[in-house]
């Protein structure tokens, strides 16, 4: 049990305010994105400055308390929240700065994708973020980051410059290629497991306008649209991205209302080059076989980055699985076919997400990130409104991923894993996790950051 005066001189101590059992908003307050997690901190901080954040972190080391890092809130396997401890909430540290002569982005580590996304495209910018922006971009950006501009532009994570680091024992650092330069490698894909980071400093690329939107074909179709994407998207231009999906037809405009409630695959597409050229891009998708719909069309890169946010709103049950993948067989593609047939509910989902263009251009060892050599990242996804599905959905998502998993290249993204354990995570660093592991004993040794994918130091 907490000192009621510890508390009391810690909450003195800061500018933000602390939520503890017993406040009004305390419930809410403990609430992340996935309503399957239902975890109880002993407080929640949330912060308003770097200040506040170094007396986070001192408080919580010299409490003993475990300590959670939330930005977004995002994560699925909730490490934004934790039991017993202290959460570090940065949603109100949330500033963003575009420098337009340097095309560069100075983000503090409370900002969503969608924070960044407003900020940047008033000046014809973006880097890469995901694909939701309601996304944190700090969990985002520390797991590697992918999404839209991943061919294109690399990962999120071969678009950071520097980073302000709160460390374990309470120090604000600064990391880049020249300064804590083993810092900042960990951090380009080795999660939360260094610090708190509490400003990003992102390369910015020329992204305004785009041509993007979803093609669809019937779901009996799948085995043979995943066979031709297979070849056609490894062989594209990279200013044209596009993930493969099996999905429901959500019951809203723009969609046509006969296919509104059905189940399809398809592709969700994004053309980065010029407008002008975006027909004879397209040319191969509309002459592979008469779909039902092909709804690309012009919009700015903001409207794409934030089509699925209404779609995905916080407070849904949420279970995930993911692997990476080098190649897509015949018999990879016959059980692909199988799962996406009986998606459990209308929200949840399969999304096969490409990783080659210009994030193959990295070798393995660059970035913590190490399957610079995989095509794509494959991610089955369980979602329900209903804590009744939560069983469903979690059998679909793990089934699913069982029957597939012999097929994949070994490991995850760790963004989009739930709590696997020390096999999955060395797996998903392959021959990096080793140098993760000095990094981690450099700059926490004590493992005070470990609700995360951890990196033991020991």
């Amino acid at each position: 049990m907490l000192n009621a005066q510890a508390i009391t001189e810690f909450s003195a101590s800061l500018r933000g305010r602390v939520v503890q059992p017993g406040d009004a908003d305390y419930d809410a307050s403990r609430r992340v994105y996935n309503a399957m997690i239902d975890r109880h901190p002993g407080l929640i901080v949330y912060c308003r400055d770097v200040a506040d954040v170094m007396h986070g972190v001192n408080f919580a080391r010299e409490q003993s308390m475990p300590l959670a890092v939330r930005s977004g809130g995002h994560n699925a396997g909730g490490l934004g929240v934790c039991d017993e401890g202290v959460v570090l909430d940065l949603s109100a540290m949330n500033g963003v700065r575009v420098d337009v002569a340097a095309r560069t982005v100075r983000v503090e580590g409370g900002c969503t994708w969608g924070d960044v996304d407003h900020a940047t495209h008033a000046f014809g910018m973006a880097t890469p973020c995901g694909i939701i922006g309601t996304t944190g971009v700090g969990g985002l950006t520390l797991g590697g980051g992918l999404g839209h501009l991943t061919r294109k532009c690399g990962l999120t994570v071969d678009n950071l410059l520097e980073a302000d680091v709160v460390l374990a024992d309470g120090r604000l650092v600064t990391a880049s290629a020249e300064k804590e330069p083993d810092l900042f490698w960990g951090l380009r894909g080795g999660g939360g497991n260094f610090g708190v980071v509490t400003s990003f400093l992102f390369r910015l690329h020329p992204v305004d306008q785009v041509v993007a939107g979803p093609t669809f074909w019937p779901l009996e179709r799948s085995a043979e649209v995943m066979r031709w994407y297979r070849e056609f998207i490894v062989a594209a231009p990279e200013d044209l991205n596009g993930f493969f999906a099996f999905l429901t037809v959500p019951p809203v405009d723009p969609y046509p209302a006969a296919l509104q409630g059905q189940k399809v695959c398809g592709v969700v597409w994004c053309w980065t080059g010029a407008v002008a050229d975006a027909d004879a891009a397209f040319k191969p998708v509309r002459e592979f076989g008469p779909p039902l719909m092909h709804g690309v069309q012009p919009m700015p890169f903001t409207a794409l980055q934030s089509a699925f946010d209404a779609l995905y709103p916080p407070g849904h049950q949420w279970y995930w699985r993911a692997d990476f993948v080098n190649e897509l067989s015949d018999a990879a593609i016959a059980e692909h076919a199988r799962f996406g047939a009986e998606l459990p509910t209308p929200q949840s989902t399969m999304h096969l997400y490409p990783i080659d263009g210009a994030a193959h251009r990295a070798k393995p060892a660059d970035t913590p990130f190490s399957y610079r050599d995989a095509n794509w990242a494959e991610v089955m996804v369980g979602v329900s409104p209903d804590a009744k599905d939560a069983p469903k959905i979690s059998a679909w998502t793990k089934g699913y991923w069982d029957a597939l998993h012999p097929y994949s290249a070994g490991g995850a993204y760790v963004n989009m894993m739930m709590e696997e354990g020390d096999e999955r995570i060395r797996a998903s660093y392959r021959g990096n996790y080793d140098r993760l592991v000095q990094v981690k004993r450099k700059y926490d040794p004590d493992n005070l950051f470990r609700v995360n994918q951890n990196i033991r130091p020991h």
